[in-house]
């Protein structure tokens, strides 16, 4: 009542900037998923619609929002930790390059190494803070859904609320999905850095292969997309790694579709010959040329995909699974015209 000119929306975006670190609940005059989404988008944690809800949702609101913010600071805290420790680390290790330089010039070879160490920390250090930033942001957003629509689906108590039910249950499978795909791209990328994938080739029929992958994805696309497969020559025989290349060909169908409008074509070309052919085109938004060169870097996220979700691990995953199989990986992308990965694999199956 004393907000002026201004919203209850406008106060929680400044109050957020201001750095305040309570959590937020919005009272809104609206029951509509749009003013919904801003809400999450801005920093509340749940809205409540004035006159509909009783004692029992606004206690429970609060306390929702209370342990999710509980949840956000446990992260940041462990981000703060994690910088105290490599500061640590990298002020004892500059230490040891100091002493090292005074006493001997003949340890070069040793200080090299651990020049090298110490410039591991830092990476390490930048790579622990994307992680913290990234995880708090695409966690928070479909929690803030499941929280929001949960609180929301209590309020439906007549059998003519069906249909805004069954809508907030589709919103939380959706936000559950991504929390799954957010936790498997962590959960690869620290596999990976341990070195616990392992290229385990198999003989099989690559064209049943990928036409099994894409009918499962076309039933995930946006509406109006479709996904063109063709596979070219009469070699389909392949020895690869099936785990392995379904993981990869799944992201980048997934990554064609997600920064891709509606009504949108996807195209995915195989071929075997002297070596295996996989490229993947769509229509989509394209990368910006001051972002080719970070592209495959952890956590990365192009300046043009806004309010797209993503953690930024996907391709660096694609190109890692691409390695460890002893291909490679190239990409041609044109601005707001689309984006084609090309994949070649050395074909080692007995009859090539």
């Amino acid at each position: 009542y004393r907000l002026g000119a201004h919203d209850g929306l406008e106060l929680i975006s400044q109050a957020v900037e201001g750095g305040s670190m309570a959590p937020f609940i919005l009272l809104t005059g609206q029951s509509d998923r749009e003013t919904d989404e801003k809400a999450m988008r801005v920093g509340a944690s749940d809205y409540l619609v004035k006159g509909t809800f009783d004692p029992f949702s606004l206690e429970r609101s609060i306390r929702y929002s209370i342990e999710h913010a509980k949840s956000l600071a446990e992260i940041q805290k462990l981000n703060t930790e994690l910088e105290h420790r490599v500061e640590e680390r990298t002020r004892e290790l500059g230490v040891a390059i100091r002493k090292l330089e005074d006493t001997n010039r003949s340890l070069y070879e040793a200080q090299v190494e651990i020049r090298k160490a110490l410039q591991k920390e830092k990476e390490l250090h930048e790579l622990k803070s994307r992680f913290v930033t990234i995880a708090s942001h695409e966690f928070r957003t479909p929690l803030s859904t499941v929280l929001s629509s949960a609180s929301l689906i209590g309020k439906y108590k007549y059998t003519e609320d069906d249909e805004k039910r069954q809508k907030h249950v589709e919103r939380i499978k959706s936000a559950v999905s991504n929390l799954t795909t957010i936790l498997n791209d962590f959960l690869s990328i620290s596999r990976i850095e341990e070195g616990k994938i392992y290229n385990v080739p198999t003989t099989f029929d690559l064209k049943e292969f990928t036409a099994e992958i894409v009918d499962e994805m076309q039933g995930l696309v946006k509406i109006g997309q479709k996904i063109h497969y063709n596979h070219s020559g009469p070699e389909t025989i392949v020895t690869l790694d099936k785990q392995l290349l379904k993981n990869i060909i799944l992201n980048l169908l997934s990554n064609a579709s997600k920064y891709s409008g509606e009504g949108k074509q996807i195209y995915i070309d195989t071929a075997v010959d002297e070596v295996i052919n996989l490229s993947v085109a769509d229509e989509g938004i394209g990368i910006p040329e001051t972002d080719k060169i970070h592209l495959f870097t952890p956590f990365f996220r192009a300046q043009n995909v806004t309010n797209i979700q993503g953690t930024g691990l996907g391709l660096n995953i694609v190109n890692r699974y691409v390695e460890i199989m002893g291909g490679t990986l190239t990409y041609d992308s044109k601005l707001n015209e689309g984006t084609a990965f090309h994949i070649i694999f050395p074909n080692t199956t007995p009859e090539a």
